[in-house]
């Protein structure tokens, strides 16, 4: 039996999954020459790399593999996607275990869209006062910006599309998936109209 093509959605997504926008072997070559980039400009400091949960831990795994760097990991938990379809109200659902002050600080996330997220996640990382922060995205959307806010390193800029896999989920699915994929406009539609009648 002949093996789909890396760019091809696997048959047992593809009544939810449109078409593959990244594949594995593409995210495993960006994810390397980003660690490359990071490596570049921290060489020579401890870093702490602070990691918002839970979309970035695919991304986040992969990129510390490659990471030669002495460094420590912590988390923040943020919760702005209730329903999966907008973003809404931030909520802080972890706090950083380890003290930032004084040291460099990768801050690492799987997509920057609105900016809405990142816009009230660095004021309270820059209040520990670090010696300096810098962001990694995984996946950057700027047809959806609202606030002005620039990662360091960018995986990927994507069309304004509802991206799916490699960690990002649609109401806690799809994570698992290891590519990024564009998910039916149908998914998320029904979605909404089920959350449009409570």
């Amino acid at each position: 039996m002949a093996q789909p093509r890396s760019n091809q959605v696997p048959p047992r997504w593809r009544k939810e999954v449109e078409r593959v926008l990244i594949t594995e072997a593409q995210l495993a070559r960006r994810v390397r020459a980003l660690a490359r980039e990071i490596e570049h400009d921290f060489y020579g400091h401890e870093t702490v790399v602070v990691s918002l949960l839970n979309g970035t831990v695919m991304f986040l795994a992969d990129l510390l593999r490659h990471l030669s760097l002495p460094l420590r990991l912590d988390f923040l938990g943020v919760s702005s996607y209730g329903d999966g379809l907008e973003s809404g109200h931030l909520i802080f659902t972890k706090e950083l275990r380890l003290n930032i002050r004084g040291r460099d600080v990768l801050l690492v996330d799987d997509i920057l869209d609105t900016g809405q997220t990142l816009a009230r996640v660095l004021p309270k990382i820059c209040a520990l006062k670090p010696r300096r922060v810098k962001i990694c995205v995984l996946l950057d959307k700027p047809a959806r910006r609202v606030e002005k806010i620039a990662a360091d390193y960018v995986g990927f800029t994507v069309p304004d599309d509802f991206v799916v896999g490699y960690g990002l989920d649609f109401a806690e699915r799809y994570r698992n998936l290891p590519f990024v994929g564009v998910l039916h406009s149908h998914i998320y539609k029904q979605a909404c109209k089920k959350v449009c009648r409570k």
